[in-house]
């Protein structure tokens, strides 16, 4: 049958001839969703609208498996979502368009000819024209509102961490590291992202200046900032922008980045979070792994995260997202708002106790509307600047962006059941808001396979609480049938599980092979209040482990579950679950999946690249003094648990407990994840083959903490699948 599916792809003759990648109605055998129809559906990227609110310009990625690749396409279409168009008409991939030129041009990054530049073109597709022509690819790009200038986003060489090559042996492959953060993510840090402004005048790019000359610090932030992380004045003579400007052991143990305000034509920087008599604390004290108490004076400092700058479309105002506290990477992200004019900052998000992930202003300069997690949705919210917070949304969805366009907002949503489109929300006073879909991208697919029932269910946890759990029931189920059923742990470890959509873990394919899927949000995970968020700092093997028990134990009440053919899978801190639980099920588990997981937290610690993560997650460096004494039963201080009710992550890591191993495992990962190296799932799976488990693993050469290629893609749900159904389906 997958055979079958790459064959029939449904691509037009001339765009195949074309190298193009574009729609790919695969022909589908039943209505099951399968690997080979995720990868062929269409994704939705950025959006953007004319100024005066017309027309809508996105991007859509599409992939060959065949080909091994993807290519993004532009399309435009009416506000109202009629007449979509595809702009798209090469093999190139163009992405990040924006109306210019009074709407009748539109600004596009395109890979045509093998370098990333901006170009233009109008509304049609017609007349294109390529703006830039910089030695190296450019990543972002921003236009200033009168259209003097524009920002690009460039490379620039880094020695910080890692020493240039000498010129006489340019073909050595060592390297000579000096410091920390000489690796970030997938890569080594031997260049990195500055901000360049450069003149426009409507027909060529001038000359670029580094706004960040000299500095050796990265804007935007690895590794995924883009230009989200930078913003132009109304006035156009100004730039907001991100920067954590520290280097080497101080960078990889902090989260403190900053909002700076460059002036265009003096070149003066200026630090909107800090005062310029500040000073960095030293590097004893930042290692000394104290938590800061959270501060709620509207004047702090900022010490933790804080990106996204937008100012307000009258000036008056720059917003962002903050953190508080440095070196919690996790920690609740506000929406702070500085006012120019006396330099009063204000917390506008106080009163909705969990995190904003996007914001945008209203055109009144007033009002702002963000996205935010609460029991396992993403919804819709607006505040004003006293902070008064008001719900817009309603539903089982995620809405994932949100951007401000002639009265309305322009956004995406998913859910469990259904990838990203685009919508459109107009608030309504106090009535509910009118929100529209606009798109249907993966209309032939959605039209054609079934999905399962999604359910939420709140368990009773041992120590008395309630705890939200996704159920996503097989399609056709019928309850008079016994059915496997997986348990779904989630990485992060403080992400969300929520309503969202994913092209590889994704909860409606593990339904449409015939498993009953549970997918708790257990303990450390946001939308259910701080306490509930933080309970599993420094307390990895605790509660949060706990709360996975009582969920499969409550799912295993329903007749229809089959106790003896329950699987256990995660990635990431899901992974680390993963092999903790395979030491402490008690039978209750046939098989277990981890992805790119933590295996072993003493190494971990040494071997991950943002130490700030280790030092707050694990409390301390493994060998502090009465940190890794072993306790009674060799692994675990009594002592620790009894004076701070949490277990230690060091003394409980999952390798200590494999001689209590007595189910299969498949161990998966990739060698270039820097986040936590292959070598934690290779011991895994060494450690499981020595104990005499059954055992497989999948290892990925050319890929991260995630799997990106369409074809590894595939092989990781076909191995996926065939180990699960090698174990639970006899």
């Amino acid at each position: 049958m997958a055979a079958a599916l790459l064959l029939h792809t449904g691509v037009p003759t001339s765009q195949a001839e074309n190298g193009i990648i574009g729609k790919n109605p695969i022909e589908l055998q039943g209505d099951r969703l399968t690997p080979e129809a995720l990868w062929a559906m269409g994704r939705i990227g950025s959006i953007a609208a004319s100024t005066d609110g017309k027309k809508i310009v996105y991007t859509v990625s599409y992939y060959s498996v065949q080909q091994n690749k993807s290519h993004t396409v532009l399309y435009l279409m009416n506000a109202d979502g009629t007449s979509p168009v595809l702009l798209t008409q090469t093999a190139a991939s163009e992405s990040e368009p924006c109306f210019i030129k009074g709407n009748t041009k539109i600004a596009f990054l395109s890979n045509e000819g093998g370098s990333s530049q901006v170009w233009e073109m109008n509304p049609d597709g017609t007349h294109r024209r390529q703006l830039t022509r910089e030695k190296d690819d450019i990543g972002g790009f921003k236009f200033s509102p009168d259209e003097k200038h524009i920002v690009l986003i460039k490379e620039v060489d880094t020695y910080t961490s890692i020493e240039k090559k000498y010129d006489d042996l340019p073909l050595a492959s060592g390297m000579v590291i000096t410091d920390l953060n000489y690796k970030h993510w997938d890569h080594y840090v031997t260049t990195i992202p500055h901000l360049f402004v450069a003149p426009f005048d409507g027909t060529s790019v001038g000359a670029a200046k580094d706004m960040l000359a000299g500095e050796p610090y990265e804007c935007p932030m690895l590794p995924f900032g883009g230009s989200e992380q930078f913003c132009w004045s109304p006035d156009s003579k100004k730039v907001v922008y991100t920067c954590r400007k520290k280097t080497g052991l101080a960078y990889a143990i902090s989260t403190d980045s900053d909002i700076y305000l460059y002036h265009i034509e003096t070149g003066i920087t200026t630090n909107l979070c800090k005062p310029s008599d500040y000073r960095e604390p030293s590097i004893d004290a930042t290692l000394s792994m104290e938590h800061q108490p959270i501060n709620k004076n509207e004047t702090d400092m900022n010490m933790g995260y804080d990106t996204n700058p937008q100012y307000a479309p009258d000036g008056s105002r720059i917003a962002w997202l903050s953190m508080e506290r440095d070196g919690y990477e996790s920690d609740r992200t506000r929406l702070c708002v500085l006012e120019l004019s006396s330099g009063r900052k204000t917390y506008v998000t106080e009163s909705f106790e969990s995190g904003v992930d996007d914001f945008c202003w209203d055109d009144d300069s007033r009002t702002l509307y963000f996205t935010g997690v609460w029991h396992g949705t993403t919804m819709v919210y607006a505040t004003d600047l006293q902070g008064r917070v008001k719900k817009l949304t309603d539903g089982d969805y995620d809405y994932a962006s949100v951007a401000f366009n002639a009265g309305t907002l322009l956004t995406k949503r998913h859910s469990i059941s259904a990838p990203d489109d685009i919508y459109t929300i107009r608030p309504n006073g106090k009535k509910p808001a009118t929100v529209t879909r606009l798109t249907q991208e993966n209309k032939y697919f959605t039209d054609r396979i079934a999905m399962g029932e999604v359910k939420a269910r709140w368990v009773d946890t041992k120590d008395g609480k309630k705890k939200l759990c996704w159920v996503v029931y097989p399609p056709h189920f019928d309850p008079s049938k016994k059915y496997p059923t997986l348990l779904f742990c989630q990485g992060g470890p403080q992400s969300p599980v929520s309503q969202f959509w994913s092209y590889r873990w994704n909860f409606q394919i593990m339904a449409s092979q015939g498993y009953i899927v549970v997918a708790p949000n257990r303990r450390g995970l946001p939308g259910f209040g701080m306490e509930w968020l933080e309970a599993i700092s420094g307390d990895y093997s605790g509660a949060c482990m706990q709360d996975y028990l009582d969920a499969i134990d409550d799912m295993c009440r329903e007749s229809y579950v089959d106790k003896d053919r329950l699987g256990c899978v995660g990635a990431s801190f899901g992974g680390y679950s993963v092999y903790w639980l395979a030491g402490h099920h008690d039978k209750r588990f046939k098989c277990f999946i981890a992805h790119d997981g933590i295996f072993n937290t003493q190494q971990q610690y040494v071997e991950t690249e943002e130490m700030w993560f280790p030092n707050w997650d694990l409390g301390a460096a493994p060998w502090r003094k009465g940190i890794a004494a072993p306790g009674n039963d060799g692994r675990q201080p009594a002592a620790i648990i009894e004076k701070t009710g949490k277990s230690n992550a060091f003394t409980t890591s999952p390798h200590l407990y494999v001689d209590r191993w007595d189910a299969p495992i498949l161990c998966i990962h990739g060698e270039k994840d820097y986040r936590i190296l292959s070598s934690q799932g290779q011991s895994a799976f060494n450690a499981a083959i020595l104990r005499g488990i059954p055992a497989e693993l999948l290892l990925y050469p050319d890929e991260n903490h995630w799997v990106l290629k369409p074809q590894n893609g595939v092989l990781w749900q076909r191995t996926f699948f065939r180990w699960l159904d090698r174990w639970l389906k006899k």
